[in-house]
């Protein structure tokens, strides 16, 4: 089987460029087209200025910037695309594109709590792909990654369940590269910490219970413990920290809870898939550690840095688990995440790549 023509929306941003980065010489998926804001149409990719790390080809580099525009994609060979448009933006054009017969994976917020809106993370939920067979017919399928703060966290709550959740509550530390670029201002966060962040703390536990609910057939029902999140940005490049308490029906030992993280696994890192870290959670025994600067790119090598997320601190009392957990918020918490969901969609021949009746394996 041949390579997928794809395309990346909002290309020039910072998780645009991130989806290039990692669609660079992907075994699966090949760059055809790239689309960006009014003022850069017409331009060369190359001529914007390249603020991520990674590659890209002279052939990328040479694409011209295109309108998000569905006719404008078919034209370039690609059907499906990944979406880094921004949220005002994405509400609006998603659904002329899925009209348009474009399939997206999106970093988009507009959709994501949608019944029929698979919201993955595809080791925790991998099978919620299927509900996008629930999705209408003439239309482009529409798959959605989570928010970032919010993929850090079910990655670190996921080999907990076994422990009985009761109860979340966190502090996050968020990077300066969440807000986008350019950003938040120079003078609002140098020697400084924004102790609020717009809408992200209600993100986190609507994301969080969609996302740990249970499949029942077309439908989810959510989890309901509570989660109880202050989210803060903070000045630091890359990666996002989360200081958590979880509260257990059982009382797991400290060596249990590190065992159980650990030994985490999923569909990516059964089928190997090419952006799949080998292991998803590590385990850090420091007590000064996980720390942005040296842990975020955990993962390993070429794609696949960046897309563990690293836990230390580890704490038991009584029923509450104590830990501290970091994920690269650009990387795994975005357009890695949403590669990962377009491999293990397409390893299992579900929509938009195959079968549109059958189960996953």
């Amino acid at each position: 089987m041949g390579r997928i023509d794809v395309a990346v929306l909002g290309a020039s941003g910072l998780v645009g460029q991130r989806f290039v980065a990692a669609l660079h010489d992907h075994p699966s998926f090949r760059l055809v087209a790239l689309t960006a804001s009014e003022r850069r149409q017409g331009e060369c990719f190359g001529d914007v200025p390249w603020r991520v790390g990674g590659h890209i080809s002279e052939e990328v580099a040479q694409l011209p910037l295109l309108a998000t525009d569905a006719r404008a994609l078919r034209d370039s060979g690609a059907s499906v695309a990944f979406s880094a448009l921004p949220t005002l933006t994405a509400a609006t054009l998603e659904p002329q594109l899925r009209a348009g017969g474009i399939d997206l994976f999106t970093n988009a917020a507009p959709a994501r709590l949608e019944p029929t809106v698979p919201l993955v993370v595809p080791e925790v939920n991998g099978d919620h792909l299927c509900l996008a067979r629930a999705q209408p017919p003439a239309q482009g399928k529409l798959i959605a990654n989570a928010n970032c703060t919010t993929t850090g966290l079910v990655l670190a709550l996921a080999p907990l369940v076994p422990f009985g959740i009761r109860r979340v509550v966190l502090t996050s530390q968020q990077a300066l590269s969440g807000a986008g670029h350019p950003g938040v201002a120079a003078l609002d966060i140098s020697g400084n910490v924004l102790p609020h962040i717009a809408d992200e703390e209600e993100k986190v536990g609507a994301e969080t219970h969609k996302i740990l609910g249970a499949l029942h057939g077309p439908r989810i029902v959510p989890a309901t413990f509570p989660v109880q999140a202050t989210c803060t940005r903070v000045n630091v490049p890359d990666g996002h920290l989360l200081s958590l308490w979880v509260d257990t029906e059982l009382h797991p030992g400290t060596d249990e809870v590190a065992a159980a993280l650990a030994a985490f696994r999923g569909p990516p890192q059964e089928l190997d898939l090419p952006s799949a870290p080998p292991q998803p959670v590590v385990v850090l025994p420091q007590q000064d550690r996980p720390q942005p600067a040296k842990d975020v790119l955990l993962g390993g090598a070429g794609r696949r840095a960046g897309m563990a997320i690293s836990v230390g601190r580890i704490r038991t009392h009584g029923g509450s688990i104590g830990l501290v957990s970091l994920s690269h918020n650009t990387i795994r918490g975005a357009a890695g995440g949403s590669l990962l969901n377009a491999e293990l969609a397409l390893a299992w021949g579900l929509p938009p790549f195959g079968d549109r009746t059958g189960a996953p394996p």
